[in-house]
């Protein structure tokens, strides 16, 4: 079991006390046809030379960056924190946000937000998720080809982000 959010249980809980009783529906019915999104969590890991780290999944044809989808009521940053954890073997200090963008439909998936974490310095690491082949660290330039171009634009801002301290918003990974 993962934890539902990235910070402190004793203030999340109060926060949802405070929060009060559950909101009714004035029209019913009107909450279950709204649309359905997802959410996705991922770090920017880079290696003390810069190079970003990559993950090798054996379930598609592209690399990534470590993270995954978030579960039912999971943030995005513990999603992210839980991912990491299960893929790399470490449980990082994750960072800033860097980068929030929304995909669009995509074949069977739904459009999505997906939230870039700054994920510090990690050299060496290592799969250790039976559903990677490996990990591998590469530069933006040398990952263009192996990755999905709204991958390589969102990881071109969220580099961008790091250096400037300045969180980007993006849609399928181009800047507004």
């Amino acid at each position: 079991m993962s934890a539902l959010h990235a910070g402190d249980p004793a203030s999340f809980a109060a926060d949802v006390l405070d929060e009060g009783p559950a909101e009714l529906e004035f029209v019913p019915g009107v909450a279950s046809s709204r649309p359905t999104k997802t959410a996705a969590g991922g770090a920017l890991i880079r290696d003390s030379t810069g190079r970003v780290l990559f993950v090798v999944p054996t379930y598609k044809a592209v690399l990534d960056i470590p993270g995954g989808m978030t579960e039912d009521d999971e943030s995005p940053k513990a999603a992210t924190l839980r991912e990491v954890r299960e893929e790399l073997g470490v449980a990082l200090s994750l960072g800033a946000l860097l980068v929030v963008d929304w995909t669009p439909r995509n074949g069977v998936w739904r459009d999505c937000h997906q939230f870039v974490f700054d994920g510090g310095v990690l050299d060496d690491a290592v799969a250790c998720d039976p559903e990677l082949a490996g990990v591998v660290y590469l530069t933006l330039d040398e990952a263009r080809e192996r990755i999905y171009p709204s991958l390589h634009r969102r990881l071109t801002l969220a580099v961008a982000a790091q250096e400037s301290g300045s969180t980007k918003y993006a849609e399928f990974g181009r800047e507004v």
